[in-house]
């Protein structure tokens, strides 16, 4: 099964469902991934408002 990023979190996901927002809106056009191990001390996470670990798509479409 293809991975595929959450249009409104961008969280990356292989299911049907988002596990953050319960959303069923995705998109497999992803360009870049950032992995978040700990969102409490990353200041990527602080600046994109990501406050769960995860992998993310970077821009989506």
């Amino acid at each position: 099964m293809k991975k595929k990023a959450c249009k409104k979190c961008r969280i990356v996901v292989q299911g049907d469902k988002c596990p953050l927002c319960n959303g069923t809106n995705f998109t497999t056009n992803i360009k870049g991934r950032l992995h978040i191990i700990d969102p409490n001390k990353s200041r990527v996470a602080k600046t994109l408002g990501i406050t769960v670990k995860g992998e993310y798509a970077i821009r989506i479409r």
